[in-house]
């Protein structure tokens, strides 16, 4: 077992990041520390006993002072001071004591003092409360019509989230450790200005912020027995290739880590920043980075000056924090909910809680592998096929004779069943983009793939077994009129489990365990939520592909348009940012090779325009 960090920075990743929490919860069967999720509901999916999982690899076991043993994700995340709502940056499991505040005056000045109201619990927040005190107290074993009360209680449960989520908090139902939850100083929650590169510039060297991050981390890592770095010894791939589980890797003791940064503004600099120290503290530590930027980014800019600005950002963003990561994957598309990802969905794009469940989603799917259970020599099992850690998925993708480090994020949810016709063609079909300004239908005899399916339906509206899953993949590119050069495909039988506070985004054409159905559910109206559907299954994909050109492309050509060439409009914005011209011409050249390794007669990566 080879152990995970996460790290988490700004709004977007944080909400994001707190809907991939609650599927770790669900999954790993714990509720306020004790076995009371889907693993303990005797009318729970049955398929979740046996999920073979080491959640070990994502959590860490711990002790309160009280001997009252915990079990946290090892997880660092960064955010606004103001950003936590109801919840102390210090968490719930573990006492602790505020500072009283100094009465002595060290300042001769005039002085203000600013106070706010705490903010409430909503009504999720306030049934997790209510639902941990009635554990915690003496059971009487009398159940005086708890289940109906609770269920009137679910529905208003879900119309409060659905109209009144503001922060990430609000449906978090997961404890965290007094180490994870760090909020900057002097950046509040309703800062208006923190929307490019250059106001996140000298936050993270401001004071001890840095340290204290760092610091945060290294409490993180250090208890780690392995970190997810491997040596790669398996021969070179040739085509139609595929590896199964973790065979071709070796194991050397470093911890690996997956990253997601709202890229939409300061929060870039603060995350590349961070990533700098973390590369120089834990050398050769491989990094799995998730760039996310919400929909609220794509806005209707009111001058071609933020415009300018906005397409800045987009591309020194992209340069820094790509040259400080193993694998950077984009995610986030202008109208996720118009998009052809949405084809069973109904959401608001303009809901941060709607469009992060979606991408928390995919990203579970996609770090599945990672928690596999793997057990001797024989690391596929009946419930889990295709094992991998962070190290050999980046070395998979990138480790190739183009070396590409830039891939696409693909998912299919629901996940179609693997039976009825062409359903080898429509198993490729579904998967649709979660990464923004891609080309599509683009044949690349090059491309490199990871594929995860889990809790996919069979024949007689059954789990498919491993095997039948695999099958359908092979027959599918085999009967493909392009295929990837090389495909790695981890498989589960455990599906992605839709916890209460998953908002309301399916369409009255998802059953109750996210089978799709040939017409609408009778008296449903959408969208559906957990009450209705319990569980879906999933597919996702990270792609090494030549797909990321114009999405590449078109930050190299922003930068030389408006930062590089002579007179450019946005030459002294940059300057104000802390980019002095012989710096942004060798980003320009980075980001030139990088076209380059994709498309070698590309003509945007000549100098001549």
């Amino acid at each position: 077992m080879r152990e995970l960090a996460t790290i988490q920075v700004g709004g977007f990743a944080n909400f994001i990041g707190s809907h991939f929490w609650n599927f770790q919860l669900d999954i790993v069967g714990l509720w306020k520390d004790e076995l009371l999720g889907l693993a303990g509901d005797p009318n729970g999916d049955p398929i979740f006993k046996n999920q073979h999982l080491d959640m070990d690899v994502l959590y860490r076991t711990g002790e309160t002072l009280q001997g009252i043993a915990t079990y946290t994700p090892r997880l660092v995340s960064v955010n606004f001071r103001g950003s936590l709502g109801s919840m102390s940056s210090h968490g719930t499991l573990y006492d602790h004591n505020p500072p009283v505040p100094s009465h002595v005056v060290t300042w001769p000045g005039s002085m203000s003092t600013h106070l706010s109201e705490p903010h409430k619990k909503n009504l999720f927040l306030q049934s997790l409360y209510e639902e941990e005190q009635e554990n915690l107290a003496p059971m009487d074993g009398i159940n005086s019509g708890k289940n109906d009360k609770s269920e009137i209680q679910d529905k208003d449960i879900v119309e409060s989230l659905e109209s009144g989520v503001q922060f990430w908090t609000d449906f978090s139902k997961v404890h965290y450790h007094p180490q994870s939850l760090y909020e900057l100083n002097g950046l509040w929650m309703d800062a208006q200005d923190f929307d490019n590169y250059g106001s996140g510039v000298d936050v993270f060297s401001e004071g001890l912020q840095g340290e204290e991050m760092n610091e945060r981390l290294r409490f993180f890592v250090e208890e780690c027995d392995h970190i997810q770095f491997l040596e790669h010894t398996s021969p070179e791939i040739t085509k139609g290739d595929k590896i199964d589980g973790q065979a071709g890797w070796s194991a050397c003791n470093k911890t690996g880590i997956q990253f997601i940064v709202d890229d939409s503004g300061g929060f870039s600099c603060v995350a590349a920043d961070f990533l700098e120290n973390i590369a120089d503290e834990y050398t050769n530590t491989p990094i799995l980075l998730y760039s996310v930027q919400g929909p609220e980014s794509y806005i209707n800019y009111k001058s071609r000056r933020q415009k300018m600005a906005c397409d800045l950002h987009d591309a020194v963003s992209f340069s820094r924090l790509s040259s400080l990561c193993k694998l950077f994957v984009p995610i986030g598309l202008p109208l996720l909910g118009r998009s052809k990802a949405s084809s069973y969905l109904c959401l608001k794009d303009e809901k941060p809680y709607h469009c992060s469940a979606v991408y928390a989603s995919a990203l579970h799917s996609i770090s599945l592998p990672f928690r596999m259970a793997t057990h001797g020599p024989a690391t596929d099992s009946c419930y889990v096929s295709g094992a991998v850690d962070v190290y050999g998925l980046i070395q998979m993708l990138t480790g190739q004779a183009r070396q590409n480090i830039v891939a696409t994020l693909d998912a299919a949810m629901p996940a179609p069943s693997l039976t009825g016709k062409q359903v080898a063609q429509s198993w490729l079909g579904s998967l649709h983009p979660f990464t923004p300004e891609i080309a599509e239908d683009v044949e690349d005899l090059q491309e490199v793939e990871s594929l995860t399916i889990h809790g996919a339906f069979g024949s007689g509206g059954d789990r498919a077994s491993i095997s039948e899953v695999e099958d359908t993949v092979h027959a599918a590119y085999a009967s493909a009129m392009t295929k990837p050069l090389f495909s790695h495909l981890s498989v589960a039988q455990c599906p992605l489990p839709i916890p209460l506070p998953f908002p309301s985004v399916f369409s009255n054409l998802v059953g109750q365990h996210g089978e799709l159905l040939g017409s609408p559910v009778m008296g449903g109206h959408p969208p559906r939520g957990s009450l209705d559907v319990h569980s879906i299954p999933m597919a996702a994909r990270l792609r090494s592909t030549s797909a990321i050109l114009p999405f590449l492309e078109n930050r190299l050509g922003n930068l030389r348009r408006f930062g590089i060439a002579h007179g450019a409009s946005g030459i002294e914005l940059l300057r104000s940012w802390g980019f002095a011209k012989d710096e942004l011409e060798d980003t320009a050249e980075r980001l030139s090779k990088m076209i380059m390794t994709l498309d070698p007669h590309s003509q945007s990566s000549s100098d001549s325009d």
